[in-house]
């Protein structure tokens, strides 16, 4: 019981997520040792280093930070100084560097030397072995026009950039919580739709005093995973019989050479031999198109025609001569008549 006192930082009036500004005056004998921090950056960002490395040092100098760029091995460096007092901020130089080797414009990554502002940054690339997976997630996760990207950036009050394999974030240290786990979710195959949703959800209910002490599960969305039929493959594998021992080696070329005595021949005789199989494939190619040519003017087949069908034809030959002579017939008949008539009459 002696030692169940009060503890001044247990007072509600205490902010435990406040985080308290370091001035000179905290440290005014500055650091004994001498730390220093290396980064690697891409070659299509050299350019833009050059540029904004300027404005990079003159903020680190205030600080007491040295920093230098060096384009022949493509790194920077940071490091503390004598005028260094702040014990922390060669961290926040080193996450400075890193920030601006993951293409942060340098106006954004100077914010991360501020006490109130955390950088994270969330290496994505070995989550999914699939590359195009990997690929459409990654799309997923910035949206139409950036519009998710843009939605989470207000929801946690956090900036951040996906670029490669990484993404970058700075902000509150609550807000780098909820990124880390909106992103690496995203990648997973969860949408980050059902994250803004519930953060919306969250974000309203913190307005209400009323409900600052109760459980909000109740009013949270609960997404259930649906179990999608996957299509099976059209060809089904037969499994094989296991066995412990490896499959025969195939035989290399020199095996195959002394197999069929090709690797004891002379030069001459390797070469004598190349001729005569070249010269043997030339004959069989000139024989192919000689058969080629000739079969344009080999007559096709006839089919053959059965006594069936050609009693056929000749029934039909006769019935057609039989109905020619009967209108014959009739044509004369006609004739003689029209005659008889105009005899009659005169």
């Amino acid at each position: 019981m002696q030692h169940r006192k009060d503890k001044p930082w247990d007072n509600d009036t205490i902010n435990h997520w406040e985080i308290q500004t370091f001035t000179k005056d905290d440290n005014p004998y500055g650091l004994l040792e001498e730390s220093s921090f290396a980064t690697l950056f891409p070659k299509y960002r050299e350019k833009y280093l050059r540029e904004v490395w300027r404005r990079v040092t003159k903020a680190l100098k205030e600080d007491g930070v040295a920093c230098e760029l060096n384009l022949v091995e493509g790194s920077m460096t940071v490091r503390t100084t004598r005028k260094t007092w702040d014990p922390y901020i060669i961290v926040k130089a080193r996450d400075l560097i890193k920030l601006l080797a993951r293409s942060v414009p340098a106006p954004q990554a100077l914010k991360v030397l501020q006490d109130d502002m955390q950088c994270d940054i969330i290496k994505i690339g070995g989550i999914i072995r699939n590359k195009e997976k990997f690929t459409k997630r990654r799309e997923r996760l910035i949206g139409p026009n950036g519009a998710t990207l843009k939605a989470l950036e207000l929801l946690t009050e956090c900036y951040i950039l996906v670029q490669g394999t990484t993404v970058s974030a700075m902000g509150p240290f609550r807000g780098l919580k909820q990124v880390r786990r909106i992103v690496e979710d995203c990648i997973k195959n969860k949408h980050p739709i059902y994250h803004i949703k519930t953060l919306m959800i969250k974000r309203e209910l913190a307005k209400d005093p009323n409900l600052a002490e109760e459980n909000w599960e109740r009013f949270l969305p609960n997404f259930r995973k649906k179990n999608v039929q996957r299509h099976k493959p059209k060809k089904v594998r037969e499994k094989k019989d296991y066995t412990p021992f490896p499959p025969p080696q195939h035989p290399s070329k020199v095996d195959l050479m002394i197999e069929s005595g090709e690797y004891f021949l002379s030069e001459e005789q390797k070469r004598a031999n190349a001729n005569a199989h070249k010269a043997e494939k030339q004959e069989q190619r000139l024989e192919e198109r000689r058969k080629e040519r000739e079969a344009a003017f080999i007559a096709p087949k006839e089919k053959k025609r059965s006594l069936k069908d050609k009693s056929n034809d000749h029934d039909a030959d006769t019935k057609k001569s039989v109905d020619k002579l009967k209108e014959k017939m009739k044509k004369s008949k006609k004739k003689d008549n029209e005659k008889k008539m105009a005899s009659y009459l005169l």
